[in-house]
């Protein structure tokens, strides 16, 4: 990593920092306009957007599509790709943030404790892995799992597009705060707007907290919980349990 890309990733260690002071209660320090303007944006890069036109029939084409994508500087340092894994005909996808150091090794979705805990809250709704999608907004790792840049974002979400274009889910769930605001939009506040339904592209959307935010304040799994009951009251799923450890 350059010192450009250390300075990046620094910056967006504090942006985050920031972010989540404010969503839990707490004051933010005073900054210039400037600082101001850079936290709202992000670093404005010399990273040509996705211009051309791609179609796959399958997501096994739009995965090897994606294979050895270089179009963003995640993919200087990642182990591999995280696509999404789940069934071509789901019915509801869960779209996280970004993938995690495990899941880089891994190339899984969702298979450190966090995603353990989805796999939880997933069983809880009387589901399994197999019968969901799971996939991230990118699908790179960012180093030291500071939250992916908008121009990062910019650059991989025609690919969740042709996932979902391709699945046809009947619901998606965003989960955690990149993830709704990449799919409903830039100023999503997950704090008090999660729980209610949005829409992308036409498909319902329900907004929630993050497993990793649960880990960490495991008084918000209620919320979580009452956000999946309203997603299996749309997908007609009975015998509703409780969210578990």
């Amino acid at each position: 990593m350059d010192a450009r890309d250390e300075l990046i990733d620094l910056l967006g260690q504090v942006k985050e920092q920031l972010i989540n002071s404010k969503e839990i209660g707490l004051d933010a320090p005073i900054l210039s306009t400037h600082s101001l303007q850079y936290l709202r944006k992000g670093p404005q890069l010399d990273i040509e957007p996705l211009k051309e036109n791609f179609y796959c029939n399958s997501l096994e084409e739009l995965e090897n599509f994606i294979n050895n994508c270089d179009r963003c500087r995640l993919s200087k340092e990642r182990k591999n790709i995280v696509f999404g894994e789940g069934p071509p005909n789901a019915r509801l996808v869960f779209v996280g943030e970004a993938p995690g150091m495990e899941e880089d090794l891994t190339g899984r979705p969702f298979v450190g404790q966090a995603g353990k805990l989805l796999t939880n809250i997933i069983k809880a709704m009387g589901l399994t892995r197999d019968e969901v999608y799971i996939c991230n907004i990118v699908k790179c790792h960012p180093p030291r799992n500071r939250d992916p840049e908008r121009d990062e974002i910019e650059m991989c979400l025609p690919f969740l597009e042709a996932q979902l274009s391709l699945i046809q889910p009947e619901i998606i769930c965003a989960i955690g705060r990149i993830s709704a605001q990449s799919l409903v939009r830039e100023d999503f506040k997950i704090t008090r707007e999660r729980g209610q339904w949005q829409s992308f592209r036409g498909i319902p959307l329900m907004p929630t907290y993050h497993p990793a935010y649960l880990l960490r304040y495991p008084q918000a799994k209620k919320a979580v919980w009452e956000d999946m009951q309203e997603i299996m009251k749309r997908l007609g799923l009975k015998d509703p349990r409780e969210l578990r450890d």
